[in-house]
């Protein structure tokens, strides 16, 4: 036997279908306890990785003596003469030190910024007879460790006597070596509508202006990116610092923290620990100020 329902009847089942409310079913439920379950590793994993620097900071306010024996958090008593004395405990202030560490980033900085972005502009706009070629070789030179060349860079730098100075450490910048910036560099302008580069010739422009004018405006977070990196990596350099720098006098701050740890007496760690907190403040504000612009650079280089 069938029934039928009226249109009016089956009119008011519709409303008071549409009108109760949903109930949550499985998949909800199974899509919130995945979502919660990734944030939950998530905060675990980002806490494993902070934990060595709250260490580090607790530490620098404990005694030397009280570092490794006391392995709380939180000190049990509090020294702040820590860093005083690893501020002038050295042959030099550590401001010396730091005052190097930044003349050696400012150098390679502006290196970088304008040679990086000079070559990436020519290998993303320029025709010229073997530029696929050249290319090829420049991303070749990614996968070369530093140990291959270091031996005779050395001998190079040491003929042109310039061990000890800031030099080998800058000069290489002023020539487009870091083959990294140039592909981001390129990944970039490669991005750039040609339009605005056809536009600007139409008005008369030749490459310098074009590249001035139209090109380094437009890559604002491809230089922010390649100055962050620039950097980071070059202020928490220790190798080729270690080898081009010898003299007390031209000593970074990386190198400079080596000098607490002796293998024969009593390593100075309190201070140490300390002049580290205070090496690592300048990394911490600049990830801080340029986190968007990098964040950006990345994202758009990456994703064409």
């Amino acid at each position: 036997m069938t029934t039928t329902m009226s249109p009016d009847l089956r009119e008011r089942v519709r409303d008071l279908a549409e009108e109760s409310p949903a109930r949550p079913g499985r998949g909800r439920w199974r899509g919130v306890l995945r979502s919660s379950t990734r944030h939950a590793v998530m905060i675990i994993s980002a806490l494993v990785m902070i934990y060595p620097l709250i260490w580090l900071l607790m530490s620098s306010f404990k005694p030397t003596e009280l570092i490794f024996r006391d392995l709380s958090i939180i000190p049990s008593e509090w020294d702040f003469s820590n860093y005083s004395t690893g501020w002038s405990s050295l042959a030099q202030p550590f401001s010396k030190y730091l005052l190097n560490s930044a003349i050696i980033v400012a150098g390679c900085l502006i290196g970088n910024l304008v040679t990086c972005s000079m070559a990436g502009y020519a290998f993303a706009r320029l025709q010229f007879r073997g530029r696929n070629i050249w290319f090829a070789m420049m991303l070749v030179t990614i996968m070369l460790p530093i140990h291959v060349i270091i031996v005779p860079r050395y001998v190079m730098f040491q003929q042109l006597d310039w061990i000890n100075t800031f030099w080998p450490l800058i000069v290489p910048k002023l020539l487009a070596t870091d083959a990294f910036f140039i592909f981001l560099m390129v990944q970039f302008f490669r991005g750039i509508p040609r339009e605005l580069e056809e536009a600007a010739r139409i008005d008369g422009c030749g490459h310098p202006r074009i590249f001035f004018s139209v090109m380094l405006p437009n890559a604002v977070p491809a230089l922010a990116t390649t100055a962050i990196f620039t950097f980071i990596w070059t202020w928490n350099d220790f190798f080729s610092q270690l080898i081009f720098l010898t003299g007390d006098d031209v000593k970074t701050a990386p190198l400079a923290l080596r000098l607490f740890l002796d293998s024969s007496s009593g390593s100075s760690w309190g201070p140490m620990f300390a002049m580290s907190i205070v090496t690592i403040l300048p990394l911490f504000l600049i990830f801080l100020l340029g986190q968007r612009y990098l964040v950006q650079g990345i994202a758009t280089t990456g994703m064409k």
